[in-house]
């Protein structure tokens, strides 16, 4: 059951443009929102500015968002949604105790290769009632513009789903509900690889047609893979899959599909992460997901293609001749 809104107390961990636009979403829903920066200096900033920039986002900081880089001040939580990148959460969320954890990531957590929930299942004993994921379809620019926006929670237990969808639902986000965790945080995280092949196509220009084909077999790789894991294919077609993917791969503020368009004008990995501002998940989470599906036995020739681009073993060019060239076999 829904608390009050006057008395819910919500918790952001990571204040990048996502986690920032989550806890303004959490403000306008009426909520206590604290928001953790891992920076005290940028912490301290926020703080004293009460203005938040970041890429396409500038925003004031209402008065009423506590911002703090100390974690123990997220201890009472009702609601905590985690929006870091994969990689960090070995490093933040051994120091976090939430009732009700709420991943917002979309990566694969490098240390053990698998998803953000089950990294928090195995290696912090969390009971997966307490754990959510959110996925979907959402820019933050879009979020904190109220913009609207559907995405999908996700929790092995329903009640869990319903509480996070309940509490975020409102002020032109809509969030609807799955009890399939697994498939809603895969569609999320491996769709970030097949955005990066639609930017590298759209680069060399290579047509709508093209793209068009790269996010449809992109689907049906992305459902491979996540089936074979435990997904219910159905969520794949739903918004954190599908949903995701159109926009990840057709939209120029997708970080990924950035990666694939510089990629494809010959620029370097190093040199395009280097500049990009912040995390593009598809850049480390590909080798995981090959792994993941090599494990499976699951077929997955983009991710491998998308693998061996990133670490310079063919050039951009050879990545759609290599897939062209394929045996030809039956769609499904």
């Amino acid at each position: 059951m829904l608390k009050n809104a006057a008395s819910m107390r919500v918790a952001v961990v990571g204040l990048g443009a996502w986690g920032f636009a989550l806890a303004l979403h959490s403000l306008r829903r009426g909520f206590s929102v604290t928001g953790w920066h891992h920076n005290q200096g940028e912490a301290a900033k926020l703080l004293s500015t009460r203005s938040f920039q970041r890429g396409t986002i500038s925003a004031p900081i209402p008065g009423n968002l506590a911002v703090t880089s100390d974690l123990s001040a997220l201890a009472d939580a009702d609601l905590t949604i985690v929006a870091l990148p994969a990689a960090a959460w070995a490093e933040v969320l051994p120091k976090v105790r939430a009732r009700i954890l709420v991943s917002a990531t979309k990566g694969l957590e490098p240390s053990t290769g698998g998803t953000p929930l089950q990294y928090a299942r195995e290696a912090l004993s969390y009971q997966a009632e307490s754990l959510a994921v959110i996925s979907g379809p959402s820019f933050a620019s879009d979020l904190v513009a109220e913009r609207p926006i559907s995405i999908v929670a996700g929790s092995a237990s329903q009640e869990t789903a319903m509480l996070v969808a309940e509490a975020l639902s409102g002020n032109s986000l809509r969030v609807y509900t799955s009890i399939d965790p697994t498939g809603v945080e895969l569609g999320g995280i491996l769709k970030n690889v097949v955005a990066i092949a639609a930017g590298v196509s759209d680069a060399l220009n290579y047509g709508p047609s093209a793209r068009a084909a790269l996010i449809a077999r992109g689907l049906a790789e992305m459902s491979r893979i996540a089936t074979a894991l435990g997904a219910d294919a159905r969520t794949l077609s739903g918004l954190s899959g599908l949903g995701d993917l159109v926009m990840t791969a057709t939209e120029n503020q997708s970080r990924n599909r950035t990666v694939g368009l510089r990629l494809g004008k010959g620029e370097k990995v190093a040199d395009i992460t280097a500049s990009l501002g912040s995390v593009a998940e598809g850049v480390s989470t590909a080798p995981l997901v090959q792994q993941l599906a090599l494990k499976a036995g699951v077929e997955a020739p983009i991710t491998d293609h998308i693998v061996k681009l990133l670490s310079g073993e063919i050039a951009a060019p050879d990545l759609a001749a290599a897939l062209m060239a394929r045996p030809i076999r039956s769609e499904f």
